[in-house]
């Protein structure tokens, strides 16, 4: 009997001993592999939205799950279609682009998406950070599918921001031609060349410029409202506009000068001058606006009763219009305002020989002298009589006032009234 229980004792101390290996042994599982899961098999990641993973190259090398972890630097992230995603160019071909995004492959840039920015792929190289669109969370083989459109898009107009920065010409390319100027395409955008914006070289000749191949500078880019416009002869004429933009610099308002009609126009002149440089003997050539309102203290209907191209003029300079770099010039301000004393010239009750300007149905407007057109009031006109342009007339001065530029006229009898007594 004592044997039988040494016996039982015996089998139970092995049996305690077995199951405390046992134990240790799981123990040491588990230290090994914190992260195992029950029912998921080791070594394979649970789906998850994100899992820290490590993406060092020396993680293979670890000897423990401790160091391997230490090592974890990179959230794997699992992208939506329409997302914004950063990522690293790590690899690029002819015919796709791999980036790293963080997911559990690379994404790619191929096919259609990859011929639609293949100018913008071009300028890219293996290192770079680029900013994409996802348009595909999963293909046939698992990865994620990247549009880079968008990003070429913005890199073309922040192109043309530096180029209008920098004062860099750019090459366009003509494609089509309106009244106002020359359509143009420049690294896949439209703009447009106004037809005040060419050289003399292709003045009233940018029609010719379909198809060509042009240098241009920018001189408006807004990315909101899609508008480029761009410069022609700010490449042909850079040294001329230089030129002028330091003249604009040294001309004063009320200086004259000697200028040549350089264009007739409905609503004005255009005048040339020759403005005197820093440098001693020489000069600049600035354009300048007469409007039709500072031609002549006369009433002007039409510029070319005054003036033609290459007559030689001189101009007083009013001031300079920022926006075209033009300067606005007068030629009637280098005479005498003749309302200024014409109280004193024509007082009350002063009789003289007019000649009818224009008819209104209020009145007729009879000139005085240069510049100055008095109103005889149709209450004032002899009932019956007709006028007309031109007509000779008599009148008398009943009111006048220079700082209101009016002048009331009456017609002087020439018979006795039938009921004069």
């Amino acid at each position: 009997m004592a044997q039988a229980k040494t016996k039982v004792k015996k089998a139970a101390t092995t049996t305690k001993k077995v199951a405390t290996e046992e134990q240790s042994k799981n123990s040491k599982s588990e230290t090994r592999n914190p992260k195992s899961t029950k029912g998921i098999p080791l070594g394979q990641a649970p789906k998850e939205e994100s899992l820290k993973i490590s993406k060092s190259s020396s993680a293979g090398k670890a000897k423990t799950m401790d160091e391997l972890m230490a090592k974890q630097t990179m959230e794997l992230v699992v992208p939506k279609k329409g997302d914004h995603v950063k990522g690293i160019i790590v690899a690029k071909n002819n015919r796709s682009l791999a980036i790293e995004i963080g997911s559990k492959t690379e994404a790619l840039v191929a096919d259609k998406e990859f011929e639609v920015a293949r100018e913008y792929v071009d300028e890219l190289k293996v290192g770079e950070e680029i900013e994409a669109i996802v348009v595909s969370s999963d293909n046939d083989r698992g990865q994620v599918l990247l549009s880079l459109k968008q990003a070429a898009f913005d890199a073309k107009w922040e192109l043309f921001e530096a180029a209008q920065k920098e004062n860099a010409p750019v090459d366009v390319k003509g494609i089509d031609v309106n009244k106002g100027g020359l359509i143009v395409l420049s690294h896949g955008l439209r703009g447009f060349i106004p037809s005040s914006q060419f050289g003399k070289k292709y003045l009233g000749k940018f029609q010719t410029l379909r198809g060509s191949d042009l240098k241009a500078k920018v001189i408006e880019v807004d990315r909101e409202k899609n508008r480029l416009i761009f410069s022609e002869r700010h490449v042909s004429e850079a040294q001329e506009i230089a030129q002028r933009e330091k003249a604009l610099t040294q001309v004063e308002a009320q200086a004259v000068y000697e200028g040549v009609v350089s264009g007739v126009m409905p609503f004005g002149l255009f005048v040339t001058v020759e403005v005197p440089l820093e440098k001693k003997g020489e000069t600049a050539q600035v354009e300048g606006l007469v409007h039709i309102s500072e031609i002549s203290w006369e009433k002007v209907e039409d510029p070319r009763e005054y003036h033609k191209a290459n007559d030689k003029i001189k101009v007083k300079v009013l001031g300079t219009d920022e926006q075209t770099g033009k300067l606005n010039l007068s030629v009637k301000q280098l005479s005498e305002d003749p309302w200024e004393k014409i109280e004193e010239k024509y007082p009350v009750g002063t009789t003289f020989a007019g000649t009818v300007t224009r008819m209104e149905s209020f009145g007729v407007f009879i000139n005085v002298e240069p510049g100055v057109d008095g109103l005889m009031h149709q209450t004032k006109m002899e009932k019956g009589k007709s006028y007309q342009k031109g007509d000779k007339l008599t009148v008398t001065v009943e009111s006048v006032s220079g700082a209101d530029r009016r002048m009331s006229l009456s017609p002087v009898l020439t018979q006795v009234p039938i009921t004069y007594k």
